[in-house]
């Protein structure tokens, strides 16, 4: 388990989707599991990862590059 200070604690399901978006963009996790990860739909999962950079049909691309 992942010890976080209480400040990220308040904004727990925000931290467990950045966290989730950054697993899934370095290819760790699939985007269901991602998704799962963060009690979302698959596809409502891949419209939030715009929030952090990825592109959820290629993580190996980020929204700067496209």
């Amino acid at each position: 388990m992942i010890q976080l200070p209480d400040a990220f604690e308040q904004e727990h399901n925000e931290t467990v989707r950045f966290f989730a978006a950054k697993l899934y963009e370095a290819g760790k996790l699939s985007l269901s599991q991602a998704a799962d990860m963060c009690a979302m739909k698959k596809w409502d999962f891949a419209e939030a990862l715009i929030n952090y950079g990825v592109h959820y049909l290629d993580p190996s691309v980020s929204a700067d590059n496209t």
